[in-house]
């Protein structure tokens, strides 16, 4: 019995010591962020001037603002994409399937710089300068395999005989796969698509080897923010400990919502 207490303390000890080194910085940032100054290690009193600063800049608000169109938008085209390939390949013959399968992993395994100096060489290769079409060309790229990872295990998981049976039925090949093979994939639809929105997000190789000049994303604003100075930022760093703050709680509140929502559905199962 001791034994078996000795190794729960041992198992939440070390889950414990994992979760604070994950998010020891985050929390750090988000303490300070409500801080009267804007220098780490000396607490000078609770305020909320790094937000103010953050939320009456119209500068960063656009940088914002383009930053989550871009990855809906990326998200949304590489979600199509992503589960039309997936659905490609998996009625394709083996052979084939396989092929095209390894494939369309490349951008997955291969270096993000690699794929990022490979764009900007095709675009000027096919005389395209660099715009917002670039910009949203590099992150389906990257994107898309991701999709394909989500919504293939579904498709292999699914009931196919009912595919077969609602063409059997006489329903089109079109008709069936929106009604019966689509709602039986729709979980894996839907988490490549927001990790497609995460990726885009999180994205920033790609973003600086495709994007127009003058075309800022939270990833790019924050690097030039941390490598210049603030004398080339529209606001302090002290406030960018605040727009991550605020990023770190929506992501927690969203999948805290998730499981929950989840959880409920099952119990209604």
């Amino acid at each position: 019995m001791n034994k078996q207490l000795l190794m729960k303390c041992l198992k939440a000890f070390f889950v414990g010591l994992v979760l604070l080194v994950l998010y020891a910085p985050i929390l750090l940032l988000a303490v300070y962020s409500f801080d009267k100054t804007d220098m780490i290690g000396r607490f000078e009193g609770f305020s909320f001037t790094h937000y103010a600063a953050l939320f009456q800049n119209s500068k960063v608000l656009g940088m914002i603002g383009n930053t989550f169109l871009l990855a809906f938008l990326a998200a949304v085209l590489s979600t199509v994409l992503g589960t039309a390939g997936a659905l490609g390949m998996f009625y394709c013959k083996k052979r084939t399937k396989t092929a095209i399968h390894a494939v369309s992993q490349i951008p997955v395994i291969n270096a993000e710089i690699v794929t990022a100096l490979s764009l900007a060489v095709t675009f000027v290769a096919v005389g395209l300068g660099k715009s917002y079409f670039t910009l949203l060309i590099g992150h389906m790229v990257i994107c898309t395999p991701f999709v394909v990872l989500s919504v293939m295990p579904k498709l292999k998981q699914m009931d196919n005989s009912l595919y077969e049976a609602a063409l059997d039925l006489g329903a089109s090949p079109f008709k069936a796969l929106l009604q019966v093979v689509l709602p039986q994939i729709i979980p894996g639809v839907i988490s490549g698509f927001m990790l497609a929105v995460t990726l885009s997000l999180d994205d920033y190789i790609v973003t600086m080897y495709t994007r127009p000049s003058g075309f800022e994303t939270i990833s790019t604003y924050v690097y030039n923010a941390t490598t210049k100075g603030n004398a080339h930022t529209a606001v302090t760093l002290a406030s960018l400990w605040a727009l991550t703050t605020i990023i770190f709680v929506v992501i927690v509140l969203f999948v805290l919502i998730s499981n929950l929502t989840g959880r409920k559905k099952e119990a209604d199962r």
